[in-house]
């Protein structure tokens, strides 16, 4: 059986020493670093890349939505500085990670990658609350909109289990657990897995 491929990833920051130390970082942790970008120039190539890691900006922002659109590539933002707006708008677009830049090391870094390589979401802490209430202000879920099988993936997905994961516990194949995960994004209006456990968890589902 041949190995799976290293994970393919675009990094994105206006500062050139910060790129070439995240570059140099996830290198060293086998990621394949496709190519390198300031303030999106030049514009990141994202076909076939599994993440794209850019620097937090209104413009940038909307720019990695538009380029990953469609495609399997997962954002991760880098913030130097975390407000409330931010993260909502952050969490809004699907991005699947937010690594501010005060506690950005190389294992912070590395660690994140490869949860959200996996599927996963990379959430700091105390940005959980913001998230919390956030979706709640937006959620209207109803106590009895999930059915069984999805409340059962939602519990896994708060417990931090990967969609491998998932499917070995619950004995589904992998095909279905991502389309019973993509029903419970559905119903819970949320663009991401962060954004669905919070939802679920705020509201009592789970």
């Amino acid at each position: 059986m041949m190995s799976q491929r290293p994970p393919t990833v675009w990094i994105d920051d206006s500062h050139a020493i910060v790129r070439r130390g995240m570059a140099a970082c996830l290198q060293q942790a086998d990621f394949v670093v496709r190519g390198e970008s300031a303030v999106m120039s030049p514009e990141p190539v994202v076909a076939d890349l599994d993440v794209l890691v850019f620097e937090y900006g209104a413009s940038a922002l909307r720019r990695a939505v538009r380029l990953a659109e469609g495609r399997g590539t997962r954002l991760v933002a880098t913030v130097r500085e975390v407000t409330e707006q931010s993260v909502r708008e952050m969490v809004d677009a699907g991005v699947s990670a937010i690594l501010p830049h005060r506690t950005l090391t190389a294992d912070t870094l590395i660690t994140s990658l490869r949860s959200v390589v996996a599927g996963n979401v990379a959430l700091p802490g105390d940005m959980l609350a913001r998230l919390l209430l956030h979706v709640t202000q937006t959620s209207h879920l109803g106590p009895g909109g999930l059915n069984t099988r999805e409340r059962s993936v939602l519990r896994l997905l708060a417990d931090g289990m990967d969609t491998r994961g998932i499917a070995e516990d619950l004995c589904f194949s992998e095909r279905t657990v991502k389309n019973v995960v993509h029903d419970v994004l559905t119903k819970l209006n949320c663009r991401t897995r962060a954004q669905a456990v919070a939802v679920a968890t705020r509201e009592g589902v789970i």
